[in-house]
């Protein structure tokens, strides 16, 4: 296993872009390309970025009101590959699976919803965020590969070090990765 995998690829989903802007545009002029969903793709397309949409890649719609959007084998392959086992790897390369080496996604706002006075029962079920956990899981069980963000606080460190070296240290990644549970 490599320390320090270099990062090249990041999937992108947030409901707080506090930050994103800055944070995604230093990951660009560093070469790394961003793939991204709805509000969020648009929100950093509309800062100039180039980003790729995940729709596109995974050749799936993103459907049923954007409640199915990432929950795809080319993205959680992306996210969970071991690169150190050349199974993995073979699955990468039959199935046309690109790698994620950082996953930067926080969850729909619930409590925030349902602490408004006059939610609806409906208002309140669309925030329950069912991609987000799945994708910080994934990203934090393969912490070892791929770094994980969840919250804007956390996006100056980590640019730090890619800044500096192109990739975060697995004591960070770990870090990172416990964070999330």
């Amino acid at each position: 296993m490599s320390e320090s995998p270099i990062i090249k690829r990041a999937l992108i989903s947030v409901s707080d872009k506090s930050g994103l802007a800055e944070f995604a545009t230093a990951l660009a002029e560093r070469g790394v390309e961003i793939f991204s969903t709805g509000g969020t793709r648009l929100f950093l397309q509309s800062k100039g970025l180039e980003v790729r949409d995940v729709a596109n890649y995974t050749g799936f719609p993103e459907m049923m009101g954007g409640r199915l959007k990432t929950l795809h084998p080319k993205i959680f392959g992306g996210i969970l590959a071991r690169r150190e086992l050349p199974d993995d790897l073979s699955a990468m390369e039959a199935h046309g699976i690109l790698s994620f080496d950082l996953v930067v996604v926080n969850l729909y706002p619930f409590r925030e919803t349902i602490r408004k006075v006059g939610v609806t029962w409906e208002e309140a079920i669309e925030q329950i965020d069912i991609g987000g956990p799945s994708l910080i899981r994934a990203a934090s069980k393969n912490h070892a590969h791929v770094t994980v963000a969840t919250k804007p606080e956390q996006y100056p460190a980590i640019l730090k070090e890619i800044q500096s070296t192109g990739s975060t240290t697995l004591a960070h990644r770990q870090q990172l990765a416990g964070e999330c549970f």
